[in-house]
């Protein structure tokens, strides 16, 4: 090989990385998500019940789980114990979910424009009849730059603003969104501690009832 060919071989592996990672900075960026989607996500899965599992198991699972419920509801987000949040967690892992990444502006709860259609076509979602009576959890999450205590208290704002926008913009309850932070201590690609994913808004459908209807 000439050097002539080495040249240009060389700039066509480099051209080829810069397309690439051009590529995947719009495919980053193109994070909006459906009403659609976001209705598909959160609606109730027929339930299904184990051979020593019955229906009154299934009650007083629900039963349970609503009372706690009652407990957080309207409580300020930064008022749950580390306890009370792990149980929300811990109810959370097996109910309806979607991960969306809405973003906010640099070292603040401010939603930035471009997330804004992803917070609307929730606010859509959640508003849709085939949801009407959830009670959904909003969870807000950061990624791992920085300090426990100050992404704690970022995560809780964050969730805090987006429930703040879906009751004032589109008439849901506020008792009906339970609001937590995570922090950092709920990463989804705990291998990549700063990737963008973490920065994440998950939202719950901590109901179950309107999958039998």
């Amino acid at each position: 090989m000439t050097r002539f060919d080495k040249f240009f071989g060389l700039k066509a592996i480099t051209l080829s990385a810069a397309l690439s990672m051009t590529a995947g900075l719009a495919l980053a960026g193109d994070n909006n998500v459906s009403t659609d989607k976001i209705l598909d996500a959160l609606k109730p899965k027929p339930l299904t019940r184990g051979l020593s599992v019955g229906p009154q198991a299934d009650t007083a699972t629900q039963a349970k789980e609503a009372t706690f419920l009652n407990t957080v509801r309207n409580r300020s987000t930064r008022s749950l114990s580390m306890g009370e949040r792990e149980q929300i967690a811990e109810l959370a892992a097996t109910k309806p979910k979607i991960d969306l990444e809405i973003q906010f502006d640099y070292n603040s709860a401010d939603i930035a424009k471009t997330s804004v259609p992803s917070v609307q076509a929730l606010g859509k979602a959640l508003s849709d009849p085939a949801l009407k009576g959830s009670t959904f959890v909003v969870a807000g999450h950061t990624d791992a730059i920085g300090g426990e205590e100050y992404n704690q208290g970022l995560s809780e704002r964050r969730a805090d603003t987006i429930k703040k926008y879906l009751v004032q913009n589109y008439g849901l309850n506020g008792t009906d969104l339970v609001t937590v932070g995570y922090g950092k201590t709920k990463l989804k690609d705990i291998a990549n501690g700063a990737d963008p994913i973490n920065r994440r808004v998950q939202v719950v459908n901590m109901d179950t009832k309107t999958a039998s209807k």
